[in-house]
């Protein structure tokens, strides 16, 4: 990866409505410590419940998120954050009747084979 130039981000293929815009990473640089996305989760999305191998750290930019991490469940605002520590059984979801926009870092990187969702 050259610091030299500038990066364009990788837009990840979802099915399930959110935007994801990944610009270090696996998906876009082939990095493995850490990624960094911009994401967009749609008005009513949610994820199954997950155990990732890797922590998650979220800020919202616009909205709000929904964020189970064990037992709790809590909401988190456009300008507020969360750390998913790895481990941790997690979930993100938005009830909610706008779009919510929030930049994700995960370390190490993220990867579909690090997320571990339930069925």
């Amino acid at each position: 990866m050259s610091t030299q130039q500038p990066l364009q981000s990788f837009k990840v293929p979802t099915d399930d409505g959110r935007e994801i815009h990944e610009y270090f990473g696996h998906a876009s640089t082939l990095a493995g410590d850490f990624s960094v996305a911009h994401m967009k989760a749609p008005a009513g999305w949610s994820e199954p419940m997950q155990r990732p191998t890797f922590d998650e750290y979220l800020v919202v930019l616009r909205g709000k998120l929904c964020v189970e991490i064990n037992d709790s469940k809590f909401t988190v605002a456009e300008g507020q954050s969360v750390v998913a520590p790895k481990e941790m059984r997690v979930r993100f979801t938005n009830p909610f009747d706008t779009e919510c926009e929030y930049i994700a870092l995960c370390m190490p990187a993220f990867h579909p084979d690090r997320v571990r969702r339930e069925s």
